[in-house]
């Protein structure tokens, strides 16, 4: 989720894991390095593909998928759809203000299913809205903890709609990413939350979109499969036992639609949050490799977010992360050093802001490879920003020094 660093799953990072999920496993393969160079800047068109929903009083037309910039390339499925009083700080407010039981709906008084909502450190992203606007991930929620598992959502206006993915996922330990591991059951968790909230029309509470994105979506690496209990495979839905190839995600392609005849009444509040994850995996190097390359990362990272209220009632964010990590290059077989330690620091920064016009982003992540000025030595930059009416960009540059 949090790409601080592009990770491999590595078997050191695995271990770390099956303590927390109580599991054995394989070790981990390593994966590509990320593919190169890219820049480019937004005056951003519309994605390429656009469906019809259905919603109260008509329909409209979405791209039913996020991404991570504006090339229309598919990152996460929309699965939610709220009409009628769907402003996101009223969707917000109505999921914070709810508690953990779940048992009326059949849901086990135990961690994830008693989890509660609140505000999510997360990757910017950003999504296609009914009235031609690119749009970004100004709110993120979150029912339980950053890790080992969570249940994470991102909102995005669309007019007078609101859209959303809902997705579970596992913290991949030693690292700040997360992988996602079903769509729909995070998807009927926020059903069954809406239902709690006494907010839905009472004539036609929910319905669905129909098939609007592809069947299945994405993947689960079967290194990272391997290493979740039984019964945490069975519940998202996939094969027993080992697997030696990659899990699909499966998801119905539909969005479900609640009808919202009524705002939330719980006054929104603000929050704060941090804490540090500590790198300690091999990963392949993440960009001015030369072949293929691999470094042992280790470190502290420090993450923390604060959300406030503004009193015209807007929610402004903000979120930190920085850390100074040290780099060994590798043989990822062995895991032997092949080369000397060197430094990087890596930070991330974003700004969010959402009020009565709308919503805005502005995110800018550097990770720099230090001294900078050694030869081989690089620098990524990657900077994303949503706004209203036209300020939108994406860029991405990366440096080597020859």
């Amino acid at each position: 989720m949090h790409h601080l660093l592009r990770t491999t799953r590595t078997a050191g990072a695995l271990g770390v894991m099956l303590l927390a999920l109580g599991c054995d496993t394989d070790a981990f393969a390593p994966v590509p390095a990320d593919s190169g160079p890219a820049s480019f800047a937004a005056a951003a068109p519309p994605p390429g593909l656009l469906v019809p929903i259905a919603v109260l009083g008509g329909s409209l037309s979405i791209w039913p998928y996020t991404g991570v910039d504006f090339t229309g390339t598919p990152q996460d499925p929309i699965n939610l759809v709220f009409t009628g009083r769907s402003d996101p700080r009223s969707i917000r407010s109505a999921l914070m203000s709810l508690d953990g039981d779940r048992t009326a709906f059949g849901m086990p008084a135990v961690y994830p299913f008693n989890c509660t909502w609140s505000d999510a450190i997360g990757d910017l992203q950003t999504g296609y809205n009914a009235t031609a606007v690119w749009v970004g991930s100004a709110i993120q929620l979150a029912c339980g903890n950053y890790g080992p598992i969570r249940f994470h959502v991102r909102l995005f206006e669309a007019g007078a709609t609101t859209l959303g993915n809902a997705h579970f996922e596992v913290l991949i330990p030693g690292t700040a990413d997360h992988q996602v591991l079903s769509w729909e059951l995070a998807e009927q968790l926020v059903k069954v939350d809406f239902l709690r909230s006494g907010l839905l029309d009472h004539a036609d509470p929910l319905g669905s979109t129909g098939p609007i994105n592809d069947v299945p979506f994405r993947e689960i690496p079967e290194q990272i499969y391997n290493g979740i209990p039984a019964d945490l495979k069975s519940l998202i839905g996939g094969p027993a036992g080992s697997v030696s190839a990659p899990v699909p995600i499966g998801t119905d392609g539909q969005a479900t639609v609640f009808n919202l005849a009524a705002g939330s009444a719980g006054n929104p509040v603000g929050s704060e949050q941090s804490f540090v994850i500590t790198y300690g995996q091999v990963i392949p190097r993440p960009f001015c490799a030369s072949g293929a390359e691999f470094l042992y990362v280790e470190g502290p990272v420090s993450l923390r977010k604060t959300v406030q209220v503004t009193a015209a009632g807007g929610l402004i964010s903000e979120f930190d992360a920085s850390g100074r990590l040290r780099l060994t290059p590798v043989n990822p077989q062995t895991g032997a050093p092949i080369g000397l330690t060197y430094e990087a620091e890596v930070s991330d920064h974003q700004v969010t802001s959402f009020n009565d016009n709308g919503g805005r982003i502005d995110g800018l992540q550097v990770q720099t490879e230090l001294p900078r000025n050694v030869s081989g030595h690089g620098q990524k930059v990657v900077r994303l920003k949503v706004g209203l009416r036209g300020s939108d960009k994406y860029k991405k540059d990366i440096d080597c020094t020859p």
